[in-house]
């Protein structure tokens, strides 16, 4: 089929409209949205038909010379006589060739190397059909983030392609997770915090509190991610006593929920006593017995 019947277009169309036509013909036949057993190849034709139409010297040779020239002039093909141009890679692949000492009208011609699932990517944000397509490998760059800069988000200055780049880290990422980006992919490495312990979006933390904190009960300050908050202990409160702060602990990525804050109770046994604190401790375990 004719490239621009292909994209709903009629020759002489603007710049601005094969771009809002393939858009539109894009999404119709993008084999994850469209489950027709066509559809990879329809997006892939549809692909194809853009990439001529929307480069100024390829679209004049197509309009000279038609999809047919194309093929006759080495779009993938081989040379079989005279000499042969160098091939190009990816799907747009061309190899020229001349003929009893005359040249290919699309010889110095670059179809370039782009992968038309990447040009989708790049229009709409996301991937294509997996196994449909033969994607190219996406670069990955590894980023370490402290505790803090991972639970708040940050941005931070980085070598991307050889050229210093910064990267948004959004609020909530967690260690192992693969941030993507228009063409590369960052993986995050969190860095463990001496005071908080994190699960998911969940977070711990352990408050040591006195034995008379613990047996006579008050109230107690308590940091958390953002600011501290003062809690009530309960009297007779036991080591191990979980209190759940909620929606205390670290945000959702791209989410406005967050997850929640446990404080953990442990009590404090001093190492050393005083003689009055050891007479004191010795007269409380004996109204106790």
């Amino acid at each position: 089929m004719d490239y621009y019947e292909l994209l709903g277009l009629k020759k002489g169309a603007t710049e601005a409209e094969i771009k809002a036509a393939y858009r539109k013909q894009a999404l119709k036949w993008h084999p994850d949205r469209n489950k027709a057993p066509d559809a990879a190849n329809k997006f892939k034709e549809i692909n194809k038909a853009y990439e001529v139409l929307a480069d100024t010297q390829k679209r004049e040779m197509y309009d000279q010379y038609g999809k047919e020239g194309f093929e006759r002039g080495g779009f993938g093909s081989h040379s079989r006589s005279g000499s042969a141009g160098q091939q190009q890679q990816g799907p747009f692949s061309y190899t020229y060739s001349s003929n009893g000492g005359g040249q290919s009208p699309f010889e110095g011609v670059d179809f370039g190397g782009s992968d038309p699932f990447e040009i989708f990517e790049q229009f709409f944000g996301f991937g294509g059909a997996g196994g449909a397509r033969s994607k190219k490998r996406r670069d990955l760059y590894q980023m370490e983030l402290s505790f803090q800069e991972a639970v708040h988000g940050v941005s931070k200055e980085t070598a991307i392609k050889g050229s210093s780049r910064t990267i948004k880290i959004p609020a909530g990422v967690d260690d192992g997770m693969k941030i993507r980006f228009d063409d590369f992919d960052v993986l995050v490495r969190v860095r463990s915090d001496a005071k908080f312990r994190r699960e998911g979006q969940d977070v711990y933390v352990e408050k040591k509190i006195s034995f008379p904190l613990a047996a006579l009960g008050g109230e107690l300050a308590v940091e958390t991610l953002e600011s501290p908050v003062t809690l009530r202990v309960r009297p007779g409160t036991k080591s191990g006593t979980t209190v759940r702060l909620r929606s205390h602990g670290i945000v959702y990525p791209q989410q406005n929920r967050k997850g929640d804050l446990y404080v953990i109770y442990t009590i404090e046994v001093p190492e050393r006593l005083s003689s009055k604190s050891k007479k004191l401790l010795e007269e409380l375990q004996k109204e106790l017995s």
